[in-house]
């Protein structure tokens, strides 16, 4: 069993937060319904039998984005194609694509909701 079971990224304007993650990821967010009603939900593609954890941008009174706290990784093939397009999506590259080791490539990022997210390659 993954650790992870679910991820929400807090956002202040979720059309703005889709759009930036629609760009950057070259993925379309869906919505879907919070069942408390409470919140305006995209969830990101999830396939729930696979491996991994699914999540969605929520905007909610309940919370807030911002910086620091945790960070969530996004899978890519080679994380430079994504970092690419951050600036231009609204978004600031943090740390650009540094090696990792054996575990591979990482770059941290800043999305248009000022949260801090990370891009995960092996290559």
């Amino acid at each position: 069993m993954n650790a992870v079971a679910w991820f929400d990224i807090y956002v202040d304007d979720l059309e703005r937060a889709v759009a930036f993650y629609q760009t950057v990821l070259g993925q379309k967010l869906e919505e879907i319904i919070d069942p408390t009603g409470q919140s305006q939900m995209m969830s990101f593609p999830a396939d729930m039998n696979a491996y991994g954890a699914a999540g969605a941008l929520t905007k909610s009174e309940h919370a807030a984005p911002g910086r620091g706290g945790t960070v969530i990784y996004f899978a890519a093939q080679d994380c430079a194609v994504e970092e690419a397009r951050v600036a231009g999506a609204g978004g600031k590259v943090i740390r650009p694509k540094f090696s990792i080791g054996e575990f591979g490539w990482v770059t941290l990022c800043q999305d248009s909701e000022g949260n801090i997210f990370g891009l995960n390659s092996m290559k």
